[in-house]
C-alpha cells in the first residue's frame, strides 16, 4: 500500500496541483519552465500521484473529522517529539526537509486519519474482549544483551549476589554499560523505552519474559532471542489488573493496530474517500484513487 502520510515538506508540496497556468516557475539560459509544464511532468510520477492522493484525502478528512482534532492536540504531539529529540530537534527537521509548520501539518494529517480509523473500527464489547486476551500494560525494563549464553549466566550470577534493591539496580546498570551488545540501550544502563503488547520492535520471546516479571525482579535464566541472550530487569510493571480499568486502552490498541494493518487501513481510506464525493477533473488522473475506492467495497466495520 502506498504511504498516505507523505512528508508534508519540500518543493513538491509547495506546488498547487489545481489551477496551473503558464506562470513561470524557473528561467534558464535554455528557456523557462512553466507551471503547466511542471504539472504535466509531475503528475506522471509516483511522487506526484502520492501527493495528489494525500491532498485529496486530507481535504476529505478535514471536512469529516476536522472538528475532532484540535490545535492543542497537534501541539501536544509536536512538543512530545521536540522533547524526545531535545537540542537536535531543529537539525532533525532540517535533515528531513521539514519546518515546524510542515511537521505540524503532518501530525494533524495523521490525527485526522486516526479519527477516521476510530470511526470505522470495530470497538464492540466482543472486540474489546478479544483485545483483552493479548493485552499487557505499558512496562519499563532494563536489558543486558550478550552473544553467549555463558556470559548471560555469569551476569545473572553477579546479580544474585546483590543483597538490596538499590545494589541490584546499580549493578545491573553498570553491567549493561560494560557488557551489553545492544549499544543503543547500553548507554542508558540498559533502559528501554516503555512498551506494551502492541510493540513490534522487540521479539516475542523478549516481550513474554519481560511481561512475566514482577516489578523489581530479573530473569533468572538467559532469554534466547535472534540477537543473542538477554537478561531483563523489570523496572515498572503495575500488572494487568482488571479489564474494566483498561477499556479505553484496549480501544486505543485496536485503533493503533488497525492503523498498522495496510489492508484494513486501505479499506477505511476507500470508505472515507467515497463519502467525500471526490471527482477527478484531469482525465489523465481519473484512476488515481481506483485501488482505494475498489478496496472499500468489502466492509471494514
Amino acid at each position: 500500500m502506498k504511504k498516505w502520510l507523505v512528508a508534508l515538506a519540500g518543493v513538491l508540496l509547495t506546488f498547487t496541483l489545481a489551477g496551473c497556468g503558464n506562470s513561470t516557475v524557473a528561467t534558464t539560459s535554455g528557456g523557462k519552465v512553466t507551471e503547466s509544464a511542471y504539472y504535466d511532468s509531475l503528475k506522471k510520477t509516483s511522487s506526484g500521484t502520492s501527493i495528489l492522493q494525500q491532498m485529496i484525502l486530507n481535504k476529505v478528512l478535514e471536512k469529516e473529522y476536522g472538528k475532532d482534532v484540535s490545535d492543542k492536540e497537534v501541539t501536544k504531539q509536536y512538543d512530545t517529539y521536540k522533547a524526545q529529540y531535545g537540542s537536535s530537534f531543529s537539525s532533525v527537521l532540517s535533515q528531513n526537509s521539514m519546518t515546524k509548520t510542515s511537521f505540524k501539518a503532518e501530525l494533524r494529517s495523521n490525527l485526522l486519519l486516526k479519527a477516521a480509523v476510530k470511526d470505522y473500527s470495530d470497538l464492540s464489547t466482543s472486540a474489546v474482549n478479544k483485545q483483552w486476551e493479548a493485552y499487557q500494560p505499558t512496562i519499563t525494563v532494563q536489558r543486558i544483551q550478550v552473544a553467549k549464553e555463558s556470559d548471560a549466566k555469569d551476569i545473572i550470577k553477579q546479580l544474585d549476589e546483590q543483597k538490596t534493591a538499590k545494589k541490584l539496580t546499580d549493578k545491573f546498570t553498570a553491567l549493561a554499560k560494560e557488557k551489553s551488545t545492544d549499544t543503543t540501550s547500553a548507554s542508558t544502563g540498559g533502559t528501554l523505552s516503555p512498551f506494551n503488547n502492541t510493540d513490534t520492535t522487540l521479539t516475542a520471546e523478549f516481550k513474554k519474559a519481560a511481561f512475566d516479571l514482577k516489578q523489581g525482579k530479573y530473569t533468572t535464566t538467559p532469554v534466547k532471542t535472534a540477537s543473542g541472550y538477554d537478561v531483563i530487569l523489570s523496572v515498572k510493571n503495575a500488572g494487568k489488573g482488571k479489564k474494566a480499568d483498561h477499556t479505553s486502552d484496549l480501544k486505543e490498541q485496536i485503533v493503533t493496530e488497525t492503523m498498522a494493518d495496510s489492508t484494513k487501513l486501505q479499506k477505511i481510506v476507500g470508505k472515507v474517500l467515497k463519502k467525500g464525493n471526490v471527482s477527478i477533473k484531469d482525465k489523465d488522473l481519473k484512476d488515481v484513487l481506483s485501488s482505494y475506492l475498489s478496496s472499500s467495497s468489502s466492509s471494514a466495520k
